[in-house]
């Protein structure tokens, strides 16, 4: 695949570094976008009119400001023009509360980030190399 958007609603600028660094070391071109809390994240979908700036992938963090990642989960799964775009829950919560809810609201993968900077560097790796390298998803 040549590349996707992706989607990073997080509001941790040091995770949003990181991530945006794990994803440059790669050989593929990915346009990484990143939002900072719920609401916003909601608003950008509703705003979305161009196929263009729909992403292809969602990495989304449960604790955000305004409204959380749970929430933001429910509003993509339960939108038509939106439900088929992958959502991974990339959080600190390891709460089995966290993932039970995470799954019923339709989550397509679950992943408690790693504290340590180097794993959470090759958890960053893996996810790009299963959902971009491996995994067929919808790009058009």
């Amino acid at each position: 695949m040549s590349g996707i958007n992706i989607l990073l609603i997080e509001d941790n600028e040091g995770d949003i570094l990181l991530t945006r660094e794990a994803f440059e070391e790669s050989k593929i071109v990915n346009k990484i976008m990143s939002i900072r809390d719920g609401k916003a994240a909601i608003n950008f979908f509703e705003a979305a009119t161009k196929k263009a700036e729909i992403p292809h992938l969602v990495l989304l963090d449960i604790n955000l400001p305004k409204i959380s990642g749970h929430e933001v989960l429910e509003y993509i799964k339960n939108s038509e023009k939106y439900k088929t775009i992958p959502v991974i829950m990339l959080t600190t919560s390891s709460s089995e509360k966290d993932i039970i809810k995470s799954y019923k609201n339709h989550v397509n993968c679950y992943i408690t980030k790693p504290i340590d900077v180097s794993d959470f560097m090759k958890a960053i790796s893996k996810i790009e190399d299963f959902w971009i390298n491996i995994v067929s998803i919808p790009v058009k």
